[in-house]
């Protein structure tokens, strides 16, 4: 369904960008992985039978993000689709009365940089190799898609720099599709829920059992694939554009 298909998906190594990689691949697709170059990347794409091409980077660098652009215009000639699955979060409390401490400034802006400054600078630069594609019956050149969270919406104590970072992508999907929409290109925004992912994974089984008992129906976690599923299902759907999805088995996040 997606041969020919060249994507470029940030966080590539783990969780669900790996799964997104994954997908895109089976598919019949290419994708240029970019992630840290402490990453598994390079071991991820070493085992895709040259369908991917690892790409060192922090989403938040102009110069990293550019190299990657470079790079999947050299290797593939096109980029099609570009998914921001990058991100990193903390938990601390706006300030700690037990220990009278603020919130660091610094755990704040290094959670808005990544989430927020490094998916909307990967937008920006991968929008001008997707411009150069021929257009297609509709007029259509390419594809953007977005990972917010269900914490946009439901942020829980702790997550006051997670949730805004994840609450300004939301924000700046629409009037992003609104700005490349003359070019032919979509911008979606997929907003999941509990995913059984690496930084889950190392929860203990107890905590991961009650977690999974919060989500409503299918009552476990989400797997990655389910993830992948939808971008493969917003790529493919000509009229989702500018929309945030959610991906969360009904789930309401509680304080």
């Amino acid at each position: 369904m997606l041969k020919g298909v060249v994507a470029l998906v940030t966080g590539g190594a783990s969780g669900l960008g790996r799964a997104t990689v994954e997908r895109i691949v089976r598919q019949g697709g290419q994708v240029v992985l970019c992630d840290l170059p402490t990453s598994q990347g390079s071991q991820v794409a070493a085992g895709m039978s040259g369908n991917v091409i690892f790409a060192p980077t922090d989403v938040s660098s102009e110069k990293d993000v550019m190299n990657a652009i470079s790079i999947t215009k050299q290797k593939f000639g096109k980029l099609d689709v570009a998914v921001n699955c990058a991100g990193i979060g903390v938990a601390f409390k706006t300030y700690n009365f037990n220990k009278n401490l603020p919130h660091k400034l610094e755990d704040f802006t290094r959670v808005l940089m990544v989430n927020t400054v490094g998916t909307f600078n990967v937008i920006r630069l991968a929008a001008g190799l997707i411009g150069e594609n021929q257009p297609n019956e509709d007029g259509q050149r390419g594809v953007i898609v977005n990972t917010a969270s269900v914490a946009a919406f439901e942020g829980q104590m702790g997550q006051a720099a997670y949730s805004a970072s994840k609450g300004a992508i939301v924000g700046m999907t629409l009037p992003i599709a609104r700005d490349l929409a003359s070019q032919g290109i979509r911008v979606c925004t997929i907003a999941p829920g509990l995913f059984k992912t690496p930084l889950l994974e190392s929860l203990p089984e107890k905590v991961q059992a009650y977690l999974a008992k919060t989500v409503p129906f299918p009552q476990r976690l989400g797997k990655p694939d389910e993830y992948a599923m939808m971008v493969e299902s917003i790529i493919l759907n000509p009229m989702m554009n500018g929309e945030v999805v959610r991906v969360d088995g009904a789930i309401r996040m509680q304080p």
